[in-house]
């Protein structure tokens, strides 16, 4: 049997900097909430600098690339501005998302099929400057064998599916949008693709996106953030750490016995 991959989380820090925000002034610093994830556990940090700068800042990037030793990932809508920062910055990876002004996050996934044309330029001009570029996708094999033709070296399957169905109790869907995580996953690292995941995952549901063997990432950001109010942020990030490692370790057990 072959050995199962890590599995890496990538702290997303954007809603620190939203409180920030709310204020007007320095506090909470993204930058010491990266350092903390880091001490609990974290694998590294994803700031997502969005075109109205609602949260994360210019200022915040350059600082997390300059202050922090965990990797960067850069999340970034697909526009010549998103890009000319990127190649300023050089993050560790950047993570093309889709964006629109009204929405209040990200609501799916990017369309590489019908944005193809637009998107290859930035995924060859990102990956020239030695950025380790990811498409956040929805589970769909046909938007997966584009990512791999366009270049992009990794994907992020959009979670919010298979989350908004757990949280609703709807037991049918939950089924359903695990096992199309499951089966693009599989197809996508078939096809030589890295696997994260992502998005509203929270303590109750990241168990079984955690014991899919192909996915070595998951990015969780919302959730972590507002369980640090009630118990710290340091706490928030050793407990989702520690629930992913059970799934692993849980997987590997049903494995090895059967």
């Amino acid at each position: 049997m072959a050995s199962q991959k890590p599995l890496r989380l990538g702290v997303n820090i954007d809603h620190v900097a939203t409180i920030r925000n709310a204020r007007g002034g320095p506090h909470p610093d993204p930058l010491r909430a990266a350092r903390i994830a880091e001490e609990a556990g974290a694998d590294g940090v994803t700031a997502h600098l969005r075109e109205d700068r609602r949260h994360i800042s210019d200022k915040d990037i350059a600082r997390l690339r300059a202050e922090i030793a965990l990797p960067l990932n850069l999340e970034m809508a697909a526009t010549r501005e998103m890009l000319g920062i990127a190649l300023r910055h050089l993050p560790h990876a950047a993570c093309i998302v889709p964006e629109r002004r009204e929405e209040r996050t990200t609501e799916g996934g990017l369309d590489v099929i019908g944005g193809r044309a637009g998107l290859g330029p930035i995924v060859s001009a990102l990956g020239e400057a030695g950025v380790r570029v990811s498409l956040f996708v929805e589970p769909d094999k046909r938007q997966l064998d584009v990512a791999r033709e366009l270049g992009a070296p990794v994907v992020e399957l959009h979670t919010g599916s298979y989350c908004e169905a757990f949280l609703h109790g709807d037991a049918i869907g939950v089924a359903r949008e695990l096992s199309r995580l499951q089966e693009a996953a599989a197809h996508g690292t078939s096809i030589g693709l890295e696997i994260h995941a992502g998005h509203g995952l929270t303590y109750d549901d990241v168990k079984p996106v955690a014991r899919i063997p192909s996915v070595v990432e998951l990015n969780i950001g919302h959730f972590l953030v507002g369980e640090a109010i009630f118990v710290g942020l340091a706490a928030s990030v050793r407990r989702m750490r520690e629930l992913m490692d059970e799934a692993r370790a849980e997987r590997s057990a049903l494995v090895g016995g059967a």
